[in-house]
Parts: C-alpha cells; structure tokens; sequence
C-alpha cells in the first residue's frame, strides 16, 4: 500500500457519520419515499353503444361471402327495435340481446331472421340519412310531429313475395317452399338483403316522394319506384366494406364481369326457375323493348345507373389506383354515385317523374357540386343509350369503343350539357296505364292502385276506409 493511500484510510477511519457519533444510539436508515402508481390512459369511450348483429351479406346462396358480423351504431333495444324500426314475430320476439349487449343468433332460427332483417332495414336507412346531410328521413305518415315506427315482419305470411304497405306502416316478408322441394327447404324473403333492401328502399322513397306510388302515374313514374328498390340494394352492398373488396377480387375491379352484385336475389331468382337472380342490374334493355310493363321499364333505369356506376369507377380508378385501395375507390365511387341519384330524385317533380326528369336533376347536381365533364358525358351517354333522353353528346365514340374513360375533361363536342330532351315523348312508357302484373308485392298493393295520386302525394296515414272510399261513398248515396 502507499503513502498516500494509508493516508485516505486513516481519514475515513476519523470521519464518522451522524449514526456512530458518541453518545448516539445506532438509528435505521429512514424508509424510501413511496412510489406513484401509474395511471392507465383513459379509454376513449363511444358517444353512444352499438351493437353487433350476425347477418347474411347477401342470402344464404351466396357462400363467398355467407353471414357476418355487421356493427350498428345506434341504441337497439330488445326486439330488436330502436327510435325508427320495430320488428314483429309472433312468438319470437322480443329478441333479447346478449350479455354483451349483441344480437348474435345461430343462422337459420327465427331469432336470426329477425336480427339480420332489422339490422339491413336500419342500414339502409342509415345510408339514406347520410346522404341526406344526417337528417332524418320521414316515412310517409311522419307528419304533424307523428313519430310512428315502421314495423318489420320477417315471416309475415305464406308466399313468394314480400311487400311495403303504407296502410300498415309495414314491411312484409313472406316466405315458401320452392316447387319440387321437401317442405323442409322453406325460402324465407326476408333472408335476402337485396329483398329487405329493396322493400326498404320503397318505404323510404315513399317518404321522400309519396305520390310516386300512384297507379294513375305514368309507367316510368313505377319504374322508378322499382329502380330505386333495385339500386338501393346495389348501393348498400357497396357501402359494407367487406363486400366492395370481395367483388374487386371476383371481378377484378371489372364491374361488367358476372357477380353477386348485378345479380339482386340470387336465391329467390332460382327457386322461381330463372338462370340467375331475380333482376340482372348489368342489363341493355332499352324503353322500345318494355312497352309499359312497369317491371322491365325500371330494369331499364337500374341498366343506365348501373353502367353509369361501372364507367365513374373505370375513370376513378385510373387516377387514384397509386394512391387508394381499388375496394376503396368503388366504396367512395358508388357512395358519391348514390348521393347523385338520391339528391335528383329529391328534387324530381312531386308527382309524374319521368326518367328524363332524373337525368336532368343528376346533370346539374352533377356540376354544381364540380364533378369532372366526364362524369356528365357518361350520364347523357348511358341514358342516350337507353333510348330515356336524346343523344345531346354523339354516341360514335361510346358505340365504336373509342371514348377517353379516362379522361377527365371529355365531353365528346366540348358541350358540357346538363339538360337533355326526352327521346321518344309518345312513348308507352310515358302515356299508356302502368301494367304492374310482374312487380314486386308493394307496387300490387290495392292502396297504391285505387287511392287517388293527389291523396297519396299529400303523405300521412292511411287507412283501409281510404282504399274503400269510393265504394263508401257510393253506400252513402245509395242509403242517403
């Protein structure tokens, strides 16, 4: 050891510390301060709960995509029935939610059906709402403060059908058993979420224009009525983001290739004996080919819109594919289609809509919201088409395969038109009585064949003594 380190021990020998001073007992080293616990980050908590429901995402036939999980974000009671919609299963419901607050149930049982019935009417009705601005969208009763719920009956009787009625302030879902099968093979309408979405569809456009179901109007005035079940269901579809990428990779974004979307009712379709669903959206009917046959005159409108549908996302998809998911570009192509269609159709003529008048209406929402030129050049060329409005863009380009899809300032003779004539004013489709023998069971409806077009068109309630008015008064003649 060195000099200089016996020093430092003999200096830390002398130095003592407070403990071992003379005279002073030896005393504990003092305890350690106490430690914060951490406290977790609180966890963002929903506005309001939601709830989960078990669906099919388009009917039992369709097992590339069968029955999933879908999320409603609205307060659902037990029945399942919220501020809008109340569902009716005699000895069913109410049909309670889980402990977890969900309406999860084994496929094929009742309590299934009616879960995954009221869970596509309220999306329906949600995707309407959205493009409203948020705003509720009225049923045809809701005036005068009348908040009445619309009734969901998910096996409302025996048949092939199923229907909206106004008089009920209900939509009916039957169901049966498809000639040639056991009676354990029964069809329920209601299983089908273009059915739900179509009748839904009636219902909410009956709010919005409730003079449109008037008999006394002309044909393309029911056609639209049944377009706008038919789209309804094309547009909801592509709202769920699971079946928008599901048809990308079927089709490989080729909306023109065969899939589950222009085919609306798969199942029902061929339990009737037809080759595939029961209406073909990705049709080329044109009106000269349905005379006043209100079924084929809408499928002439649905081939228009759904066309329109298939050139936007060819357009959208060439200039946003570096940037977006192809599923996305046809969710946010179909989204901004629909708000188009429904912003028209809102300022359409009360009663009388021609599908010119449409047109019209998507023309100019068209540009006042500043679509590209494209966007109008496909609408005039896909209605032209159809033989519902004049040729005011030349079709050669269309015809021959030769227009720029993707190029955003086409308009085929540099006019941006955004009114167009009618292509044949005395057209069957325009003068002659609508022929409804092919609709689906709401267009059948006695309320909407024998009810004047004036007191449908006023909205509110009606009631039986409505439908029988003109015998009643006749009776009060007779016994006056």
């Amino acid at each position: 050891m060195t000099h200089q380190q016996e020093l430092q021990t003999q200096l830390d020998a002398e130095i003592l510390v407070p403990a071992q001073w003379p005279g002073r007992a030896s005393q504990a080293a003092p305890p350690p301060l106490p430690r914060s616990v951490p406290r977790p980050v609180p966890v963002p908590v929903p506005v309001q709960p939601g709830h989960r429901f078990l669906i099919y995402k388009q009917d039992p036939s369709v097992t590339e995509l069968g029955a999933r999980l879908t999320y409603i974000p609205t307060v659902v009671l037990n029945g399942p029935m919220d501020v809008r919609v109340q569902t009716e299963l005699q000895g069913v419901t109410p049909v309670a939610r889980n402990i977890s607050g969900d309406f999860v149930f084994t496929p094929g049982t009742p309590q299934f059906d009616c879960a995954h019935t009221f869970a596509v009417v309220r999306e329906t009705i949600a995707m309407y709402e959205r493009h409203n601005g948020g705003v509720p969208i009225p049923f045809a009763w809701n005036v005068g403060g009348n908040t009445e719920r619309i009734t969901v009956f998910p096996h409302a009787a025996e048949g092939a059908n199923a229907f909206y009625t106004r008089t009920a302030k209900a939509l009916k879902f039957l169901f049966f058993t498809p000639k040639g099968q056991p009676p354990s093979n029964v069809l329920f309408t209601c299983q089908s979420l273009d059915i739900v979405a179509h009748e839904t569809g009636h219902a909410i456009l009956d709010g919005l224009k409730p003079g449109w179901l008037s008999a006394d109007a002309p044909p393309q005035t029911g056609g639209l009525h049944e377009s706008f079940g038919d789209i309804t269901a094309i547009f909801l579809a592509l709202a769920q983001p699971d079946q928008a990428d599901a048809l990308v990779s079927l089709t490989k974004a080729n909306l023109h290739d065969r899939s589950f979307l222009a085919e609306l009712a798969e199942q029902f379709g061929k339990a009737l004996g037809m080759p595939s669903g029961l209406r073909n959206a990705d049709n080329d009917l044109k009106l000269s080919e349905v005379g006043n046959e209100v079924h084929a005159i809408s499928q002439v409108f649905t081939g228009a819109v759904y066309d329109i549908l298939a050139d936007l996302y060819t357009f959208e998809l060439s200039r946003q594919q570096r940037t977006k998911d192809a599923a996305v570009v046809l969710i946010e192509t179909a989204s901004a289609l629909c708000k188009l269609v429904f912003d028209a159709i809102v300022a359409s003529p009360a009663t009388g809509a021609r599908y010119v008048d449409v047109a019209n209406k998507m023309l100019q929402a068209s540009a006042n919201r500043g679509d590209p030129a494209v966007y109008r050049t496909f609408i005039r060329n896909r209605f032209a088409v159809r033989e519902i409005t004049t040729a005011a863009t030349p079709l050669r380009d269309l015809m021959s395969g030769q227009m720029a899809m993707t190029e955003a300032a086409y308009t085929g003779d540099g006019q941006d038109v955004t009114e167009v004539e009618p292509h044949d004013e005395n057209s069957a489709s325009l003068l002659a009585s609508q022929d409804r023998s092919r609709c689906c069971g709401t267009m059948q409806m006695p309320e909407y064949q024998v009810i004047p077009e004036e007191k449908l068109a006023r909205g509110g309630s009606l009631e039986d003594d409505d439908i029988l008015r003109s015998q009643l008064d006749e009776l009060r003649s007779t016994f006056s």
